[in-house]
């Protein structure tokens, strides 16, 4: 008889990946204290938006109408989980999103996408595509839905806010779609927001040799490559390390304004901070904002905090800048 099933990845409990390729995904998940926080000043609606791949999405808006002197900035958010785990239900997503939508008075637009690894990259970044052009259609309908009435919602100032893998997303999304997304009139991308983007490499840096987060170490980010990347692929795969070997050059890329933060304490920081200077060094509109002391997850684990606050303005005044 041959030997039973064995667990031979395990992300935190909330994923594991046996021998004979069959997967667990746990229902039920310990957020180590994160609870739902009550805002009542904003409210939420789901959508379905992609029906092939049954794939949903959140909108949230203030409950007030917005003020007769402009509409509402929309503001796509993409959530972290190293490509394999999260959701736009977990209870730090939502928190994060109520937190954008109330900070900035902006529509917030929260999709999911699938996950590895059942689903590799670049499904993610396809899904994300996909969401985006859910948007579009509803710009160009002449069913007006409600919440996204054009009286009330500014499709021409869409901001996308990636966290961790979903800062990968966000890169890829403003590589692929190029200065102002033209094929997405009438909607049009402003400007991109990467908290602490989730990018690799074969070669260590010093931040990933550091010590551990209380989240992160560096067997949780190996294995989340392992389990993300085309079959075959490295750390240095190119929707990874935007840098690897393999790489297509960015120095012709037509980029939107982008703001890259990231806690200083974080094992992705050294990979975040080389992005933004040579993006900077090509040439490109990036702005590098360092939280000193703070790691992953700072601002989407605790985005009522004080630092939260702060990643509050800085993301308003970049919307400002980035629309002038």
């Amino acid at each position: 008889m041959g030997s039973l099933p064995h667990v031979v990845e395990d992300c935190m409990g909330v994923l594991q990946v046996f021998s004979d390729g069959s997967i667990f995904r746990a229902d039920e998940i310990d957020f180590r204290n994160i609870f739902v926080v009550e805002n009542k000043s904003i409210v939420h609606k789901d959508y379905l938006y992609d029906k092939e791949h049954g794939l949903s999405l959140r909108l949230y808006r203030p409950a007030s109408p917005p003020p007769p002197s402009g509409k509402l900035p929309i503001v796509y958010y993409l959530h972290g989980g190293g490509f394999c785990v999260g959701s736009r239900l977990w209870p730090n997503c939502h928190n994060c999103c109520t937190r954008l939508a109330s900070g900035l008075g902006a529509l917030v637009i929260s999709p999911d996408y699938r996950l590895a690894p059942e689903h590799r990259l670049p499904a993610p970044i396809d899904d994300a595509h996909s969401a985006l052009k859910w948007l579009q259609s509803k710009a160009k309908s002449e069913d007006v839905d409600g919440w996204l009435d054009p009286k009330a919602a500014d499709f021409g100032r869409v901001y996308i806010v990636g966290d961790s893998s979903g800062g990968n997303i966000a890169h890829h999304l403003a590589v692929d779609l190029g200065f102002r997304s033209p094929k997405l009139a009438p909607v049009r991308v402003q400007g991109y927001v990467l908290l602490a983007p989730f990018f690799g490499g074969v070669a260590r840096t010093k931040s990933e040799e550091g010590p551990c987060e209380g989240l992160l170490n560096l067997e949780i980010l190996d294995r989340f490559w392992r389990l993300s990347v085309p079959s075959g692929g490295d750390r240095d795969h190119p929707l990874a390390n935007p840098f690897g070997p393999l790489s297509p050059s960015l120095e012709a890329a037509a980029l939107d304004p982008i703001l890259v933060m990231v806690g200083g304490n974080e094992m992705l920081k050294d990979r975040v901070q080389d992005y933004a200077e040579r993006l900077k060094g090509m040439g490109k509109n990036v702005k590098y904002v360092e939280y000193e002391g703070k790691q992953h997850g700072f601002f989407t684990n605790d985005a009522y905090s004080d630092a939260g606050n702060q990643v509050i303005q800085e993301i308003r005044e970049f919307m400002l800048e980035s629309s002038k």
